[in-house]
């Protein structure tokens, strides 16, 4: 009976388990599920403080609403409290760029300048130094001039809107090991380029320059002599010279008026048939060529004459264009085997008479000397 009664027993209190699952996966199912990205930014935030500097940054890599929160001006001003630490510690390198991109132009200009200055002063053989998107001025790259002008090798400073012209022409007239500089276009002037070719400094060997308006019509753009561009030319004749530009249709009127000598071109919006005609005319040592859009206009023309006239074109990528089939399998047979790299998405190429889409790609691959495709157009 005893046994009896607990197997009794023993069957209800598998059953009352049976049907306490049963409730806990209807309820389950019914819940919303926990989702870590849809915190509210704040409390993120307030979790975040408790983090070191280094965890910080890789929390900020696992979703863009994390990157955000971690690009507050918090870790701004954390970044900065590290730089006011370093009073008995010489750099070689320093990068204030990481994958969270600290806010520093929203801190007050005064702390970001006092502790970037506390590195200036105290490291004595800074090499590598790259300070993009930040309040740095004229009066710190002094500072930064005075202390390591023997070292300096490396400087990037891209969007530093507190630069003068005068203020970077200082680093170049003292800082003569400089061999790699990126800046903005409203920084470079005939006298910059002469001080970088004079006897004294070495030879450059890459001058980044982002060409950027953000309003059209309200940016002015100066117009650099050719005579400077000779002079820097002749000094360093293996400098990459790289170029972003980030222009409207309008604004490109002051440049490839004339012969330049960049190596790199890159056009982040649409740039007109007269532009890339320009570019075919004017720069004979181009190397790499990419082009996000240019319209509903086809390309040939100017494709063939940059292939005539670019006898080191290697690299060339074409987005939002149109060219002819025809056109691209004579560009590819003038350039030959040294296009390294042929970046076309499929929808730039017009089949005409002579070339299918489906014909194209056997020619191309002829001329370039391996197998080639066009890029497709993903379709999730």
């Amino acid at each position: 009976m005893k046994r009896g009664g607990r197997d009794h027993d023993d069957n209800s209190s598998e059953e009352g388990t049976t049907e306490k699952s049963k409730k806990l996966r209807t309820t389950n199912e019914h819940s919303p599920t926990c989702d870590w990205g849809n915190l509210l930014q704040d409390i993120v935030l307030q979790v975040f403080k408790y983090l070191p500097l280094l965890d910080r940054a890789h929390a900020s890599q696992v979703c863009r609403s994390w990157n955000q929160v971690d690009s507050s001006k918090e870790s701004a001003e954390a970044a900065c409290d590290i730089l006011s630490q370093l009073v008995n510690c010489s750099l070689k390198t320093l990068g204030l760029i990481s994958t969270a991109r600290p806010s520093f132009m929203d801190l007050p200009k005064s702390h970001f300048i006092s502790a970037l200055t506390v590195v200036f002063v105290n490291s004595k053989s800074l090499s590598s130094l790259k300070i993009d998107d930040t309040p740095v001025d004229d009066p710190s790259l002094k500072v930064l001039v005075a202390n390591n002008s023997d070292t300096l090798k490396l400087l990037k400073m891209s969007s530093c809107p507190h630069v003068s012209p005068a203020g970077i022409l200082c680093v170049a007239d003292q800082c003569h090991g400089l061999r790699e500089l990126a800046l903005n276009y409203h920084l470079l002037s005939d006298e910059l380029l002469l001080a970088l070719s004079s006897e004294k400094h070495v030879r450059l060997e890459h001058l980044r320059i982002d060409v950027v308006s953000e309003n059209p019509g309200q940016t002015h753009f100066h117009t650099i002599q050719k005579s400077s561009w000779d002079a820097f030319i002749r000094h360093s004749p293996k400098v990459n010279l790289v170029m972003y530009f980030f222009l409207y249709e309008e604004e490109f009127d002051p440049f490839f008026r004339y012969e330049i000598p960049a190596t790199h071109l890159y056009f982040g919006r649409s740039v007109s048939k007269d532009v890339l005609g320009r570019v075919g005319m004017t720069c004979p040592r181009l190397v790499e060529l990419v082009v996000c859009a240019n319209g509903l206009r086809p390309l040939d023309e100017e494709l063939i004459r940059i292939a005539e006239r670019c006898k080191n074109l290697s690299a060339i990528g074409l987005g939002e264009c149109e060219v002819s089939c025809s056109a691209f399998v004579e560009f590819v047979k003038m350039c030959g085997g040294r296009l390294s790299q042929l970046s076309i998405m499929e929808e730039v190429l017009i089949p005409d008479q002579k070339y299918s889409l489906e014909q194209i790609h056997w020619e191309v691959s002829k001329h370039l000397g391996r197998v080639w495709f066009p890029d497709m157009m993903p379709t999730w």
